[in-house]
């Protein structure tokens, strides 16, 4: 296994640890759960640097590296939905931006075509992963707010982005 493919596994690893150490609960375990998001994060970053770099890229990292970001950062988000930090409506968004950017992944492979991350996704990737960083300190109400909506924005305008510069993969007359 290359180098990059381990930082994908450490960050696969680092999921479930960061999930017990939320829902374990003890003294300090919101700062501790926030280190190793950010250690996540962190192999996220070195594992994309790495694999371009080295030319290690591989079905694995194609599959699993887009995959073990979106767990971390839903499960992140789920956790603060279930403390009562982060709204409903606000996960929802996230949620199915994933699944329709997936989906438009998919339908564009099977024409043929690769669809790249755009800069608004990376643009909407760090300040996900800033602001649920953030989120885990003791912020006042308006900076949650104020997370809350740039994470909301970034998505939505990642997501539209993605549909509008990829609309021509549609087939609209045979739908």
């Amino acid at each position: 296994m290359n180098t990059a493919n381990k930082l994908t596994m450490i960050r696969v690893i680092l999921i479930p640890t960061f999930l017990a150490v939320l829902y374990i609960g003890f003294l300090g375990s919101l700062y501790v759960a926030m280190v190793i998001f950010v250690a996540a994060g962190i192999t996220d970053i070195a594992d994309g640097y790495i694999a371009r770099r080295r030319n290690q890229v591989t079905d694995f990292g194609k599959l699993m590296d887009p995959l073990a970001d979106k767990v971390l950062v839903l499960s992140a988000m789920l956790w603060f939905l279930a403390e009562g930090i982060m709204p409903v409506w606000a996960v929802l968004i996230v949620v199915i931006r994933e699944f329709t950017v997936t989906a438009l992944r998919m339908v564009a492979v099977d024409n043929g075509r690769v669809i790249a991350a755009a800069v608004s996704g990376k643009i909407k990737t760090g300040v996900t992963m800033f602001c649920l960083t953030i989120m885990f300190l003791d912020l006042p109400l308006w900076m949650v707010h104020t997370c809350v909506a740039l994470i909301t924005i970034t998505t939505l305008i990642s997501g539209i982005e993605y549909f509008i510069k990829n609309k021509d993969i549609f087939n609209w007359k045979k739908i």
